[in-house]
């Protein structure tokens, strides 16, 4: 028994992962030119609130109590969304320090290089160079 479960919750996984559309929306907000996206990407958690609403109140006033896993979906969907926002932007202030500071590592390695071409010139006697 423990196995069935185990493997359906396995499908059920992938499926998710694969299909649904707040997992494709994280999946392109998460790449480098898509962090920017994270905070306008907190809109879709309003819909996904809403829906997540009136499934609760379709169950409380006498629907099939199996719609509170849709509920419980869209709940999920909706949290994820609220999150990214935030994530996203401490993401991209990662990125971006390390991107400065990359381009600030081949400035100064340049720098150096040209203080060293300068140093091994030969200098003449005299101070006539």
């Amino acid at each position: 028994m423990f196995r069935l479960i185990w493997i359906a919750s396995i499908h059920i996984r992938y499926f998710m992962r694969r299909w649904m559309p707040t997992n494709l929306v994280l999946d392109r907000v998460r790449t480098r030119n898509g962090l920017k996206w994270g905070v306008p990407a907190m809109l879709v958690a309003i819909p996904y609130l809403y829906l997540a609403s009136l499934l609760a109140i379709i169950v409380r006033d006498g629907g099939p109590g199996w719609l509170n896993i849709f509920m419980l979906v869209a709940f999920w969907s909706a949290l994820k969304m609220l999150w990214i926002g935030p994530i996203s932007l401490i993401l991209l202030a990662r990125v971006r320090i390390h991107e400065h500071a990359e381009r600030r590592a081949v400035r100064r390695q340049a720098k150096e290089e040209q203080t060293q071409v300068f140093a091994s010139a030969p200098v003449m006697a005299g101070g006539a160079s």
